[in-house]
């Protein structure tokens, strides 16, 4: 991949596609093609084919996908499933099709059993039951790296698979309904700071930016501490789901793009194949650090300035319990983060909030 190879990020708006842009460009890669959403629906087969065959892209990133918190993936459980797969095999198809060199398939860390020994190890796929809460989306993700690895061994092809462990930073979504864990609590302590503040106008704002449940800056005080407090934000305390207990490791969005430009660059199938039996050959993208919800939110509210206090709703799911990738393989292949968890959140708070 040189700087003017024809690179196709899927997903370019979202989180992970637009860090993946923003790096790109960086180090000097300029023939970028990117679609939105009403461009090209990546759910149509035929619009994908034919954009393929058009376009001939060299070298794909694939960071389209339908994403969010457990919320959203226990609501919306038949959406996930059937998008993620349906976008990854239009995707991976044309590319082998088209004949594309490399592609890149970015899954998640929620891919591995409920109840994998820690740290997780590319190994432990497959081993054991799925969490439950986010079954369908996980399902898909494995999917797509079945996909990637079949495609090579019976076609040739060069595709190797990522698994990102939680990502935040900028591009993330801040729907309180649908949001991952860390843009949740940043925008639940901004929320909770501009009500004990009295800051009307910056709360207001916020809910033109985000609506809540149709709730927005036009909305009256009462419609606005209704709905507000129906996701535990009041001027006194803030409420989250869970017990506060479970342990997450976070990686910033910047360090993700950063290891997938490094894999694309450096890395290919047959280097991650080995002998015998061809399994398990993504690749885990993570820090191999963790901290527990509950510091978390410690972490977040003193980098906020918010003074009141923080509530656990235990009747509601804590998710698996803990969840660290082992990131020995790419430290092996020589990436290693950059970017340490508090000083990323100070960044991503301090860009929300002046946003």
């Amino acid at each position: 991949m040189d700087s003017n190879s024809k690179i196709y990020i899927a997903g370019h708006r979202g989180l992970v596609g637009s860090a993946l842009e923003r790096k790109l460009r960086q180090k000097g890669y300029y023939n970028i093609v990117v679609r939105t959403h009403a461009e090209l629906d990546l759910l149509c087969q035929q619009d994908v084919f034919n954009f393929f065959a058009s376009e001939k892209p060299e070298y794909v990133f694939m960071a389209a996908a339908r994403v969010g918190g457990i919320m959203a993936n226990n609501t919306y459980r038949a959406q996930f499933i059937y998008e993620n797969i349906q976008i990854q095999n239009n995707v991976i198809h044309a590319a082998y099709l088209n004949g594309v060199k490399k592609l890149l398939f970015l899954g998640s860390s929620c891919i591995y059993p409920k109840d994998s020994p820690q740290p997780i190890k590319e190994e432990y796929l497959l081993t054991s039951p799925l969490e439950y809460t986010n079954e369908p989306y996980a399902i898909a993700k494995i999917a797509g790296i079945k996909m990637c690895e079949s495609y090579n061994l019976q076609y040739g092809t060069n595709f190797i698979s990522a698994m990102p462990t939680n990502l935040y930073g900028p591009g993330d979504s801040y729907d309180l309904a649908k949001s991952h864990v860390l843009p949740a609590l940043i925008r639940k302590m901004y929320l909770g700071k501009c009500l004990s503040e009295n800051r009307w106008e910056d709360l207001r704002h916020d809910l033109n930016k985000w609506p809540v449940d149709g709730v927005d800056g036009e909305s009256s005080k009462n419609e606005i501490f209704a709905v507000l407090g129906k996701y535990g934000i009041s001027e006194t305390s803030i409420t989250f789901w869970g017990s506060g207990k479970p342990m997450r490791e976070f990686l910033h969005s910047d360090d993700m793009a950063d290891a997938s430009v490094f894999l694309m660059e450096n890395v290919d199938f047959d280097a991650l194949k080995g002998h015998g039996e061809i399994r398990n050959t993504h690749i885990n993208i993570g820090t191999g650090k963790d901290i527990s919800i509950t510091n978390l939110a410690g972490m977040v509210k003193e980098i906020a300035g918010y003074h009141g206090s923080i509530r656990w709703n235990t009747s509601m799911p804590d998710g698996t319990y803990r969840k660290m990738l082992d990131v020995g393989k790419l430290h092996s292949l020589g990436w290693h983060h950059s970017i340490e968890l508090e000083k990323g959140i100070g960044q991503a708070y301090t860009d929300y909030a002046n946003s």
